[in-house]
Protein backbone atom coordinates (compact mmCIF):
# COMPACT_ATOMS: atom_id res chain seq x y z
CA UNK A 1 0.00 0.00 0.00
CA UNK A 2 3.04 2.24 0.04
CA UNK A 3 2.90 2.68 -3.75
CA UNK A 4 0.28 5.39 -3.41
CA UNK A 5 2.88 7.60 -1.74
CA UNK A 6 5.91 6.64 -3.76
CA UNK A 7 5.89 9.84 -5.81
CA UNK A 8 5.48 12.20 -2.89
CA UNK A 9 8.10 14.74 -3.96
CA UNK A 10 7.07 18.29 -4.81
CA UNK A 11 7.95 21.94 -4.94
CA UNK A 12 6.39 23.36 -1.79
CA UNK A 13 8.32 26.60 -1.92
CA UNK A 14 6.17 27.87 -4.79
CA UNK A 15 3.03 27.03 -2.84
CA UNK A 16 4.26 29.02 0.11
CA UNK A 17 5.20 31.99 -2.10
CA UNK A 18 1.76 31.82 -3.68
CA UNK A 19 0.12 31.73 -0.26
CA UNK A 20 1.86 34.97 0.69
CA UNK A 21 0.46 36.56 -2.47
CA UNK A 22 -3.08 35.37 -1.84
CA UNK A 23 -5.75 38.14 -1.58
CA UNK A 24 -6.34 39.43 1.94
CA UNK A 25 -10.17 38.91 1.91
CA UNK A 26 -9.75 35.16 1.59
CA UNK A 27 -7.06 35.11 4.28
CA UNK A 28 -9.49 36.94 6.57
CA UNK A 29 -12.10 34.29 5.80
CA UNK A 30 -9.60 31.56 6.67
CA UNK A 31 -8.82 33.25 9.98
CA UNK A 32 -12.50 33.57 10.81
CA UNK A 33 -13.13 29.91 10.13
CA UNK A 34 -10.13 28.89 12.25
CA UNK A 35 -11.28 31.04 15.17
CA UNK A 36 -14.77 29.60 14.93
CA UNK A 37 -13.31 26.10 15.07
CA UNK A 38 -11.12 26.94 18.07
CA UNK A 39 -14.18 28.21 19.87
CA UNK A 40 -15.71 24.78 19.54
CA UNK A 41 -12.58 22.95 20.56
CA UNK A 42 -12.43 21.47 24.04
CA UNK A 43 -16.12 20.58 24.28
CA UNK A 44 -16.00 16.80 24.70
CA UNK A 45 -18.79 14.96 22.95
CA UNK A 46 -20.83 18.11 22.42
CA UNK A 47 -20.62 18.52 18.65
CA UNK A 48 -22.43 16.27 16.18
CA UNK A 49 -20.18 14.57 13.68
CA UNK A 50 -22.00 14.21 10.42
CA UNK A 51 -21.22 16.84 7.80
CA UNK A 52 -24.96 17.34 7.53
CA UNK A 53 -25.08 18.21 11.25
CA UNK A 54 -26.21 14.85 12.57
CA UNK A 55 -24.49 12.25 14.69
CA UNK A 56 -23.99 9.12 12.64
CA UNK A 57 -25.90 6.18 14.19
CA UNK A 58 -24.14 2.90 14.79
CA UNK A 59 -24.38 0.70 11.69
CA UNK A 60 -26.63 -2.30 12.10
CA UNK A 61 -24.85 -5.54 12.79
CA UNK A 62 -21.71 -3.79 14.02
CA UNK A 63 -19.65 -4.78 17.04
CA UNK A 64 -21.94 -2.76 19.30
CA UNK A 65 -24.75 -5.24 18.70
CA UNK A 66 -25.98 -7.59 21.38
CA UNK A 67 -23.88 -10.72 21.51
CA UNK A 68 -20.76 -8.98 20.23
CA UNK A 69 -18.70 -10.08 23.22
CA UNK A 70 -18.05 -6.56 24.52
CA UNK A 71 -18.66 -5.27 28.02
CA UNK A 72 -20.82 -2.47 29.37
CA UNK A 73 -19.15 0.77 30.52
CA UNK A 74 -18.90 0.71 34.29
CA UNK A 75 -16.46 2.15 36.80
CA UNK A 76 -13.46 2.39 34.46
CA UNK A 77 -12.11 5.90 33.90
CA UNK A 78 -13.17 7.50 30.61
CA UNK A 79 -11.01 7.35 27.50
CA UNK A 80 -10.37 10.74 25.91
CA UNK A 81 -10.33 10.50 22.11
CA UNK A 82 -8.67 13.61 20.67
CA UNK A 83 -9.72 14.78 17.21
CA UNK A 84 -7.16 17.07 15.59
CA UNK A 85 -9.36 18.76 13.01
CA UNK A 86 -12.68 20.59 12.85
CA UNK A 87 -15.94 18.79 13.70
CA UNK A 88 -17.58 17.34 10.61
CA UNK A 89 -14.34 16.22 8.94
CA UNK A 90 -13.20 12.71 8.14
CA UNK A 91 -11.48 12.09 11.50
CA UNK A 92 -14.58 13.23 13.37
CA UNK A 93 -16.95 11.15 11.24
CA UNK A 94 -14.99 7.98 11.94
CA UNK A 95 -14.54 8.66 15.65
CA UNK A 96 -18.29 9.16 16.06
CA UNK A 97 -18.93 5.97 14.13
CA UNK A 98 -16.53 4.08 16.40
CA UNK A 99 -17.56 5.66 19.70
CA UNK A 100 -20.50 3.44 20.76
CA UNK A 101 -18.70 0.28 19.68
CA UNK A 102 -15.52 1.21 21.53
CA UNK A 103 -17.48 1.94 24.69
CA UNK A 104 -18.98 -1.53 24.63
CA UNK A 105 -15.75 -3.31 23.71
CA UNK A 106 -13.56 -1.42 26.20
CA UNK A 107 -16.15 -1.20 28.95
CA UNK A 108 -15.55 2.52 29.50
CA UNK A 109 -16.91 5.88 28.42
CA UNK A 110 -15.25 7.35 25.32
CA UNK A 111 -15.18 11.15 25.32
CA UNK A 112 -14.44 12.88 22.02
CA UNK A 113 -12.52 16.14 22.39
CA UNK A 114 -11.39 18.58 19.71
CA UNK A 115 -7.91 20.14 19.69
CA UNK A 116 -7.74 22.13 16.48
CA UNK A 117 -4.79 24.13 15.18
CA UNK A 118 -1.60 23.99 13.17
CA UNK A 119 -2.95 21.48 10.68
CA UNK A 120 -3.22 18.92 13.51
CA UNK A 121 0.12 19.79 15.17
CA UNK A 122 -1.53 21.31 18.26
CA UNK A 123 -3.40 18.08 18.93
CA UNK A 124 -0.45 15.75 18.27
CA UNK A 125 1.74 17.89 20.52
CA UNK A 126 -0.80 17.44 23.31
CA UNK A 127 -0.90 13.70 22.69
CA UNK A 128 2.90 13.51 22.93
CA UNK A 129 2.79 15.32 26.29
CA UNK A 130 -0.05 13.23 27.70
CA UNK A 131 0.42 10.58 30.37
CA UNK A 132 1.22 7.22 28.70
CA UNK A 133 -1.36 5.35 30.73
CA UNK A 134 -4.09 4.61 28.21
CA UNK A 135 -6.29 7.52 29.25
CA UNK A 136 -5.80 9.45 25.98
CA UNK A 137 -5.75 8.46 22.31
CA UNK A 138 -5.77 10.71 19.25
CA UNK A 139 -6.68 10.36 15.63
CA UNK A 140 -3.51 10.34 13.52
CA UNK A 141 -3.05 11.23 9.85
CA UNK A 142 -0.36 10.14 7.43
CA UNK A 143 1.51 11.88 5.88
CA UNK A 144 0.86 14.77 8.31
CA UNK A 145 2.57 13.26 11.38
CA UNK A 146 5.63 12.49 9.24
CA UNK A 147 5.89 15.74 7.28
CA UNK A 148 5.24 18.29 10.00
CA UNK A 149 8.20 17.45 12.27
CA UNK A 150 10.48 17.22 9.22
CA UNK A 151 9.59 20.71 7.98
CA UNK A 152 9.07 22.83 11.08
CA UNK A 153 9.11 22.93 14.88
CA UNK A 154 5.83 21.09 15.25
CA UNK A 155 5.86 20.59 19.02
CA UNK A 156 6.19 16.82 18.67
CA UNK A 157 8.28 14.20 16.89
CA UNK A 158 6.86 11.32 14.88
CA UNK A 159 8.44 8.78 17.23
CA UNK A 160 6.60 10.32 20.19
CA UNK A 161 3.37 8.91 18.78
CA UNK A 162 2.83 5.16 19.05
CA UNK A 163 0.38 3.95 16.37
CA UNK A 164 -2.35 1.59 17.51
CA UNK A 165 -4.22 0.97 14.24
CA UNK A 166 -5.10 2.47 10.85
CA UNK A 167 -8.71 2.15 9.78
CA UNK A 168 -9.51 4.57 6.95
CA UNK A 169 -8.06 6.18 3.83
CA UNK A 170 -9.21 8.83 1.35
CA UNK A 171 -7.63 9.32 -2.07
CA UNK A 172 -7.53 12.99 -3.08
CA UNK A 173 -9.13 14.64 -6.09
CA UNK A 174 -9.03 18.09 -7.67
CA UNK A 175 -12.43 19.74 -8.05
CA UNK A 176 -13.96 23.06 -9.08
CA UNK A 177 -17.50 24.35 -8.45
CA UNK A 178 -20.12 23.14 -10.93
CA UNK A 179 -20.45 26.72 -12.18
CA UNK A 180 -16.71 27.05 -12.88
CA UNK A 181 -15.62 27.93 -16.43
CA UNK A 182 -12.97 25.21 -16.17
CA UNK A 183 -14.48 22.09 -17.68
CA UNK A 184 -11.36 19.94 -17.65
CA UNK A 185 -8.01 19.69 -15.91
CA UNK A 186 -6.39 21.04 -19.08
CA UNK A 187 -8.59 24.15 -18.86
CA UNK A 188 -7.56 24.81 -15.27
CA UNK A 189 -3.86 24.29 -15.96
CA UNK A 190 -3.97 26.55 -19.01
CA UNK A 191 -5.50 29.31 -16.88
CA UNK A 192 -2.83 28.74 -14.22
CA UNK A 193 -0.09 29.20 -16.79
CA UNK A 194 -1.68 32.40 -18.05
CA UNK A 195 -2.21 33.76 -14.52
CA UNK A 196 0.66 32.51 -12.31
CA UNK A 197 -0.23 32.44 -8.62
CA UNK A 198 -3.84 33.52 -9.16
CA UNK A 199 -5.54 30.11 -9.25
CA UNK A 200 -6.24 29.24 -5.60
CA UNK A 201 -6.45 25.65 -4.38
CA UNK A 202 -7.74 24.85 -0.90
CA UNK A 203 -6.63 21.93 1.24
CA UNK A 204 -6.66 20.61 4.79
CA UNK A 205 -3.56 21.71 6.70
CA UNK A 206 0.01 22.57 5.82
CA UNK A 207 2.69 19.90 5.31
CA UNK A 208 -0.19 17.51 4.65
CA UNK A 209 -1.23 15.26 1.79
CA UNK A 210 -3.32 18.08 0.32
CA UNK A 211 -0.34 20.43 0.50
CA UNK A 212 1.94 17.85 -1.14
CA UNK A 213 -0.59 17.12 -3.88
CA UNK A 214 -0.85 20.81 -4.76
CA UNK A 215 2.92 21.31 -4.78
CA UNK A 216 3.48 18.19 -6.86
CA UNK A 217 0.87 19.29 -9.39
CA UNK A 218 2.71 22.62 -9.67
CA UNK A 219 5.97 20.85 -10.44
CA UNK A 220 4.57 18.18 -12.74
CA UNK A 221 2.39 20.58 -14.75
CA UNK A 222 4.75 23.57 -14.67
CA UNK A 223 2.29 25.94 -13.02
CA UNK A 224 2.25 28.27 -10.01
CA UNK A 225 -0.80 27.84 -7.75
CA UNK A 226 -1.87 29.54 -4.53
CA UNK A 227 -2.38 26.91 -1.82
CA UNK A 228 -4.85 27.95 0.90
CA UNK A 229 -4.79 25.70 4.02
CA UNK A 230 -7.69 25.18 6.42
CA UNK A 231 -7.90 23.46 9.82
CA UNK A 232 -9.72 20.47 8.45
CA UNK A 233 -11.84 19.34 5.53
CA UNK A 234 -15.10 20.78 6.88
CA UNK A 235 -14.02 24.47 6.78
CA UNK A 236 -12.13 23.78 3.56
CA UNK A 237 -15.30 22.57 1.84
CA UNK A 238 -17.33 25.44 3.30
CA UNK A 239 -14.99 27.97 1.70
CA UNK A 240 -14.81 26.02 -1.55
CA UNK A 241 -18.57 25.61 -1.92
CA UNK A 242 -18.96 29.31 -1.03
CA UNK A 243 -16.83 30.29 -4.00
CA UNK A 244 -13.93 31.69 -1.98
CA UNK A 245 -11.28 29.59 -3.76
CA UNK A 246 -10.93 28.50 -7.37
CA UNK A 247 -10.46 24.81 -6.73
CA UNK A 248 -9.97 22.24 -3.97
CA UNK A 249 -7.84 19.19 -3.43
CA UNK A 250 -10.51 17.29 -1.51
CA UNK A 251 -10.92 13.91 0.15
CA UNK A 252 -12.76 11.20 -1.74
CA UNK A 253 -15.77 11.15 0.58
CA UNK A 254 -16.29 14.90 0.12
CA UNK A 255 -15.98 14.52 -3.64
CA UNK A 256 -18.81 11.99 -3.53
CA UNK A 257 -20.89 13.84 -0.95
CA UNK A 258 -20.96 17.05 -2.96
CA UNK A 259 -20.86 15.50 -6.45
CA UNK A 260 -23.99 17.36 -7.57
CA UNK A 261 -22.48 20.75 -6.66
CA UNK A 262 -18.94 20.33 -7.94
CA UNK A 263 -17.01 19.16 -10.98
CA UNK A 264 -14.21 16.71 -10.21
CA UNK A 265 -11.44 17.17 -12.77
CA UNK A 266 -9.17 14.26 -11.77
CA UNK A 267 -8.47 11.91 -8.87
CA UNK A 268 -4.99 11.27 -7.45
CA UNK A 269 -5.52 7.51 -7.19
CA UNK A 270 -4.14 4.38 -8.80
CA UNK A 271 -7.50 3.75 -10.43
CA UNK A 272 -10.85 5.50 -10.83
CA UNK A 273 -12.99 5.76 -7.71
CA UNK A 274 -15.94 3.41 -7.46
CA UNK A 275 -18.29 6.27 -6.63
CA UNK A 276 -16.97 8.52 -9.44
CA UNK A 277 -16.46 6.13 -12.35
CA UNK A 278 -16.52 8.88 -15.00
CA UNK A 279 -13.70 10.90 -13.41
CA UNK A 280 -10.23 10.13 -14.84
CA UNK A 281 -7.13 9.67 -12.74
CA UNK A 282 -4.26 12.14 -13.08
CA UNK A 283 -2.22 9.35 -14.59
CA UNK A 284 -4.80 8.86 -17.33
CA UNK A 285 -4.32 12.55 -18.15
CA UNK A 286 -0.55 12.23 -18.31
CA UNK A 287 0.34 13.51 -14.83
CA UNK A 288 1.92 10.97 -12.45
CA UNK A 289 0.18 12.16 -9.28
CA UNK A 290 -1.07 9.76 -6.60
CA UNK A 291 -1.79 11.00 -3.07
CA UNK A 292 -4.06 9.89 -0.24
CA UNK A 293 -4.62 10.43 3.46
CA UNK A 294 -4.47 7.43 5.83
CA UNK A 295 -6.17 7.80 9.21
CA UNK A 296 -5.76 5.83 12.40
CA UNK A 297 -5.31 6.24 16.11
CA UNK A 298 -2.24 6.57 18.33
CA UNK A 299 -1.15 6.84 21.95
CA UNK A 300 1.82 8.55 23.63
CA UNK A 301 5.11 6.67 23.31
CA UNK A 302 5.78 4.64 26.44
CA UNK A 303 2.19 3.45 26.87
CA UNK A 304 2.28 -0.05 28.44
CA UNK A 305 2.03 -3.01 26.10
CA UNK A 306 -1.14 -4.50 27.68
CA UNK A 307 -2.92 -1.16 27.25
CA UNK A 308 -1.90 -0.89 23.60
CA UNK A 309 -2.97 -4.47 22.90
CA UNK A 310 -6.41 -3.85 24.42
CA UNK A 311 -6.92 -0.68 22.36
CA UNK A 312 -5.62 -2.36 19.21
CA UNK A 313 -8.04 -5.27 19.59
CA UNK A 314 -11.01 -2.91 20.05
CA UNK A 315 -10.18 -0.62 17.12
CA UNK A 316 -9.51 -3.57 14.81
CA UNK A 317 -12.76 -5.24 15.88
CA UNK A 318 -14.60 -2.13 14.67
CA UNK A 319 -12.46 -1.71 11.55
CA UNK A 320 -12.99 -5.31 10.45
CA UNK A 321 -16.77 -5.30 10.86
CA UNK A 322 -18.39 -5.99 7.47
CA UNK A 323 -21.36 -3.66 7.98
CA UNK A 324 -19.13 -0.76 8.99
CA UNK A 325 -16.78 -1.33 6.06
CA UNK A 326 -19.69 -1.40 3.62
CA UNK A 327 -21.00 1.87 5.00
CA UNK A 328 -17.56 3.48 4.75
CA UNK A 329 -17.31 2.45 1.09
CA UNK A 330 -20.77 3.85 0.36
CA UNK A 331 -19.63 7.18 1.80
CA UNK A 332 -16.46 7.29 -0.31
CA UNK A 333 -13.89 6.06 2.22
CA UNK A 334 -11.41 3.24 1.66
CA UNK A 335 -11.59 0.93 4.71
CA UNK A 336 -8.30 -0.17 6.29
CA UNK A 337 -7.56 -2.58 9.13
CA UNK A 338 -3.86 -2.32 9.99
CA UNK A 339 -2.78 -3.48 13.43
CA UNK A 340 -0.05 -1.93 15.53
CA UNK A 341 2.97 -3.64 13.97
CA UNK A 342 1.77 -3.18 10.41
CA UNK A 343 1.00 0.48 11.19
CA UNK A 344 4.54 0.99 12.52
CA UNK A 345 6.01 -0.51 9.36
CA UNK A 346 3.75 1.68 7.24
CA UNK A 347 4.91 4.85 9.00
CA UNK A 348 8.56 3.77 8.87
CA UNK A 349 8.42 3.14 5.12
CA UNK A 350 6.71 6.45 4.39
CA UNK A 351 9.12 8.29 6.68
CA UNK A 352 11.95 7.31 4.32
CA UNK A 353 10.00 8.65 1.35
CA UNK A 354 9.14 11.97 2.97
CA UNK A 355 12.57 12.43 4.52
CA UNK A 356 13.94 12.59 0.98
CA UNK A 357 11.22 15.09 0.10
CA UNK A 358 12.21 17.27 3.07
CA UNK A 359 15.88 17.22 2.13
CA UNK A 360 15.04 18.19 -1.44
CA UNK A 361 12.91 21.06 -0.20
CA UNK A 362 15.67 22.39 2.07
CA UNK A 363 18.05 22.44 -0.90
Amino acid sequence: MHAQHAHAGGRWAAGRRALRRFPWPVLVLVAALVLAGCGRAGSPGAVPSGQDGTVAPAPGGGPNSEGSGGTTAGDKPPLTYLICFEPGGQSDIEARRQQPHLERLLGRKVVIDYKVGGGGALCWSELARSRPDGSVVAGINVPHIILQPLQQEAGYRTEQIEPVAFFQSTPLGLAVPASSPYRTLADLLEAAREKPGEISVSGSGTFSGHHVATARLERLAGVDLAYVPFNGAAPQMTAFLGGHVTAAFANSNDLMKYASRIRVLAVAAEERLRGLPDVPTFRELGIDLVERIDRGVGVPAGTPEPVIRELEAAFLRVAEDAAIRARMEDEGFVPLALGREESKRHIAALSEVYRAVAEDLRR
